[in-house]
């Protein structure tokens, strides 16, 4: 099976952008990624584009991708608009890897771009609430919240109940959670594409606004703007084979209804280490869909990296940490870096391929060669509607 691997990244700063549009966000990242790559435009032999809200926010549907690239030299190529939820951009690399597997294209440009700010906090919580069964939502709102009528934040009420759930069996508490927050937010303060660069107390974790359960204000992920983009080649084709990071996985499953024994990512990690031949102790550096701080905890039993109810022992043992054995996300997080949900996925993977290449400044994980990312997002009940795992390494 061909090899596949990243050759370019290019990421905007996160934030929250009045005057940005889709198209100039999009346009600044795919630059900068085929630059890197040692590429012009007229190398990329296939576009995927992801997007998750613009059509509810912006009203623009359907060629989201297309208007992205409008004011490039990418006009013309062959160009799929992709759509999968939160999971949205890091299922675009999945098909990418399909794609120059397949033999069809050996050349793939992956951008992911989301513009969520400039019409209220309001319309963009409910624009996220399309990614759950409209048909079920209600009986899904009684169920976690116990009450009729829409939830303030759909996405954080289930959050807050997984939550809860994992209290009961972990034991963790409400300091275990602000201290999530703590280091990411340390982390994002190292990060000069970060939403939020400031280091917080706990103390100001837990003054925060209440949002739903234990969660507060600063454990919440924020509404953001942001594009990120990625190139992918097979590896023989390398400008640059020694700055190129290969792709050793790339796993995607869909929730199930009802839920099964083992969860989602755990299942979707299982398959994404067995393809690559790997296991949770290769690991030099995670990054993880921590939407919601705790979600962290749970992901790092989810992935093996500790065992069942040991998420809060390994957080405090420093190992997660910077300077840690197995940094997890040292870009910040979704809830400091930003978590523009279309660029999230590619977001993730424009890090772990900086943190391979040695190229992550003050923030550098020291002899990094084996990376993993977990992105997930929308909702069945009571799984996430899609999760992917992909799998990088600097061989």
């Amino acid at each position: 099976m061909r090899d596949v691997s990243i050759t370019g990244v290019g990421i905007t700063e996160f934030g929250k952008f009045p005057d940005a549009s889709l198209r100039s966000l999009g346009t600044a990242a795919i630059r900068d990624a085929i630059a890197d790559a040692g590429l012009t435009e007229s190398d990329i032999e296939l576009v995927l584009h992801g997007n998750c809200v613009a059509g509810l926010l912006t009203g623009q549907e359907s060629i989201r991708g297309q208007v992205v690239v409008s004011d490039t030299a990418l006009v013309g190529k062959p160009l799929i608009n992709i759509e999968n939820a939160c999971a949205t951009s890091s299922s675009a690399v999945h098909i990418a890897l399909v794609a120059i597997r397949s033999g069809t294209y050996r050349t793939v440009l992956v951008v992911g771009t989301e513009k969520m700010s400039g019409r209220g906090t309001r319309a963009a919580l409910d624009a996220l609430t399309s990614a759950v069964d409209v048909d079920r939502i209600d009986a899904y709102n009684r169920d976690l919240t116990g009450r009729d009528g829409p939830a303030e934040s759909f996405f954080m009420e289930v959050y807050a109940r997984t939550t809860a759930d994992y209290i009961a069996r972990s034991g963790a508490t409400a300091h275990d959670f602000a201290q999530v927050a703590v280091k990411n937010s340390f982390h994002g303060s190292l990060n000069p594409k970060a939403q939020y660069r400031r280091a917080l107390s706990e103390e100001e974790v837990l003054a925060s606004r209440a949002v739903a359960g234990p969660l507060t204000m600063l454990m919440c992920s924020p509404i953001a703007d942001g594009a990120a983009a990625l190139v992918l080649q097979a590896t023989e084709d390398a400008s640059d084979p020694a700055s190129a990071v290969r792709v050793r996985a790339s796993v995607l499953r869909t929730g199930i209804p009802g839920g099964r024994d083992v969860p989602l990512e755990q299942r979707t990690a299982e398959a994404a280490y067995s393809a690559a031949g790997l296991g949770p102790a290769d690991l030099d550096v995670v990054e993880v869909h921590d939407a919601a701080s705790p979600n962290e905890l749970i992901v790092y039993e989810e992935l093996g990296l500790c065992g069942p109810g040991e998420g809060p022992k390994l957080l405090a043992s420093g190992d997660t940490r910077l300077g840690g054995r197995v940094p997890v996300n040292p870009s910040g997080g979704l809830v400091s870096r930003g978590h523009p949900v279309g660029a999230t996925g590619a977001a993730q993977l424009v890090e772990l391929v900086t943190q391979l290449r040695g190229r992550a400044g003050d923030r550098q994980v020291p002899g990094a060669r084996i990376a993993l990312a977990e992105n997930a997002g929308g909702y069945t009940h009571p799984e996430a509607a899609a999760c992917v795992v992909t799998i990088l390494s600097r061989d």
